[in-house]
């Protein structure tokens, strides 16, 4: 089949998030300027640079309480950091309470039952016992066409790796099996790898 978005596709449900896929989630912690903590699941999410690393996150949609677009966002713009917390299958059940559409007063922390512990280079939360945390500082915001898109991207200026999951050198990720987001309400975890060497190593 063909379809061109502004025309529809003519099935049950959309099935642009089911053709990008996997993809990975970014469970963003950030804090309001008066203090409270925010915590939300983006699986438009990755990295985008390497030197210096930088990373990237998608906000879309609207909020009732919140003017222009989604929390994260707007505690992002007053306070010009956010962490990128990485998501184990453990942490299912929390990430996906964290994606409730909260009061901008409620922590997510809280409501998740998750333990925020302090950053080491910016003056915000992540989360205890997540398997990695990436510390970043606002580069830029981008908003796109539609209604309330917006793309932040961030310079990581921390790395938090859990040291179980540190294998011979290496940050294995079979350790702890990532969740990431398909399409509808499905998800995955990442259980096993294998290696191709690229054609000029």
């Amino acid at each position: 089949m063909f379809y061109r978005p502004e025309d529809g596709h003519g099935l049950p449900h959309n099935p642009f998030n089911a053709i990008i896929t996997p993809r990975p989630i970014g469970w963003i912690s950030t804090r309001d300027a008066e203090g409270i903590n925010n915590l939300a699941p983006y699986s438009f999410f990755n990295g985008v640079a390497y030197s210096p690393p930088q990373v990237m996150f998608a906000s879309t949609g609207t909020k009732q309480d919140q003017e222009g677009g989604k929390d994260s966002i707007s505690n992002i713009e007053a306070t010009g950091v956010f962490c990128v917390n990485i998501v184990a299958h453990a942490h299912r059940d929390a990430m996906n309470a964290s994606s409730a559409s909260l009061a901008k007063h409620i922590d997510e922390f809280d409501h998740a039952g998750l333990i925020p512990v302090g950053c080491e280079t910016i003056p915000c939360a992540r989360i205890k016992g997540a398997p990695a945390a990436l510390e970043c500082k606002l580069t830029k915001i981008v908003t796109l066409p539609g209604e309330a898109n917006q793309v932040a991207f961030g310079e990581v200026t921390g790395v938090h790796l859990n040291d179980d999951h540190i294998r011979d050198g290496k940050f294995d990720v079979t350790t702890f099996h990532p969740l990431a987001r398909l399409g509808y309400r499905d998800y995955s975890v990442v259980t096993e790898l294998f290696s191709l060497n690229r054609p000029d190593d």
